[in-house]
């Protein structure tokens, strides 16, 4: 392939070693940094650079740190100077501490409502609470690839079926459910 056709190769092929090392899929990977999978195949292709902001996905997705992560930004090739999250720290030419892009807040945020959304990536799962009547704010937002969902999926059904039939009773109450009117008891 020219230099023409994959103008990006030595960075695409940095990415996918990266990714293949990680024991992940393209779709595991787009699905995680939020990219169509054909875009991600793409850029490992060399045929595309991936935007600044993906770039930076990327790397944090791949826990990609010192070096290795200044040398991915400069086969990219971009016109803007390099990034606080994988700077040099000029007294000692070694790379500052890469700052995490995600939050990662370890506190239960309970919902009461969803939206799931799917694209060629995978999922998404916005998980609600209603402030009023007529407003719900999201509490917590998670993606994953499709084989992930179905693992989440299998993980719930397993779950509930254990508290169910186990009488595992460190579980928030079935809200469904309703305590038998009066009438129900007199028949």
């Amino acid at each position: 392939m020219s230099k023409e056709k994959a103008p990006y190769l030595s960075l695409g092929s940095h990415l996918k070693y990266v990714r293949e090392q990680s024991h992940q899929s393209l779709a595991e990977v787009s699905g995680a940094v939020e990219i169509d999978e054909k875009v991600l195949s793409d850029i490992e292709a060399g045929k595309e650079r991936p935007d600044e902001e993906i770039l930076l996905l990327l790397i944090s997705h791949f826990n990609v740190k010192d070096r290795e992560a200044v040398q991915l930004w400069e086969l990219a090739d971009y016109d803007t100077d390099l990034p606080d999250q994988i700077k040099l720290d000029n007294d000692n030419n070694t790379p500052k501490t890469m700052v995490m892009l995600l939050a990662n807040d370890n506190r239960t945020m309970y919902s009461d409502g969803i939206e799931v959304v799917t694209n060629n990536a995978g999922v998404t799962m916005n998980f609600t609470q209603m402030q009023n009547p007529t407003q719900a704010s999201t509490v917590a937002k998670v993606g994953m690839s499709f084989d992930q969902a179905q693992e989440v999926l299998n993980t719930l059904q397993k779950a509930l079926i254990k508290a169910r039939y186990l009488g595992n009773h460190n579980r928030l109450p079935d809200q469904t459910r309703r305590k038998p009117s009066k009438e129900n008891h007199s028949k």
